[in-house]
């Protein structure tokens, strides 16, 4: 009965272990995937951001880090200040605002800046501009550990909803813009500081898991053998 039960734990790990590596190896193709569309976004040249005709379709799979163009102006609304960590340092994310063209409101990632700069930024005057960027899906919620707080008017992710709610704005899109380099201005905020980076490590983990499964096939092939060589003598 003991034997019984070792066998069947041994084959239930062993067919475990195989089957997260093939599943890792499924997440490596997604992934790859996910790099090469992203990469042809990137490389395109812009198109109109999408209008609210398409909104119900949007999301993260078929919209995300497409470079779009919108024209229009500036509302002169508050910039919700977005803390943010980048290449510069620590600062915030400038995020206001934009009454397009076509009749909607979308929320424009302006670029960095420190927390000296921003405290300093001039408002955008309502001249009418075109500007393009990257489009990004609605980050809800808050950060790590760390919750929007709309009342006080603090802000850890670029929650387009919570944002829009807390300006009193309508038709707004449900995505945000990260506005290129040069899409408005030289000064500060600084645009074009999206980092565009996936972390793919399935094939490590793959080989990991599949390492496992030998191992415990391996050590139940000696264990066999060794418990029939003790039982001969």
């Amino acid at each position: 009965m003991k034997r019984v039960f070792l066998g069947v734990f041994v084959v239930a790990g062993i067919a475990l272990f195989v089957s997260l590596g093939v599943w890792q190896l499924q997440r490596l193709a997604w992934k790859l995937d996910l790099i090469e569309t992203v990469e042809t976004r990137l490389a395109a040249e812009p198109v109109d951001a999408p209008g609210p005709s398409l909104w119900p379709e949007l999301s993260a799979a078929n919209g995300a880090y497409r470079r779009v163009r919108i024209s229009g102006h500036f509302t002169g609304a508050r910039p919700a200040l977005v803390q943010a960590v980048t290449q510069l340092g620590p600062g915030f994310w400038v995020v206001e605002p934009f009454q397009t063209d076509r009749g909607f409101v979308v929320l424009v990632n302006r670029g960095f800046a420190t927390k000296l700069e921003a405290d300093r930024l001039p408002g955008m005057l309502a001249n009418r501009v075109t500007l393009t960027g990257l489009l990004r899906i609605s980050e809800p919620g808050g950060a790590f550990l760390r919750s929007n707080d709309p009342a006080v008017d603090r802000w850890y992710s670029r929650d387009v909803t919570a944002i829009a709610k807390a300006r009193g704005l309508d038709d707004v899109a449900p995505y945000f813009i990260d506005a290129d380099a040069s899409a408005i201005s030289k000064a500060p905020p600084i645009g074009g500081l999206t980092v565009v980076r996936f972390r793919n490590h399935h094939l490590i983990y793959a080989l990991t898991w599949f390492g496992l499964a030998a191992t415990l096939a391996g050590w139940t092939v000696y264990l066999i053998r060794f418990r029939r060589g003790t039982d001969r003598e």
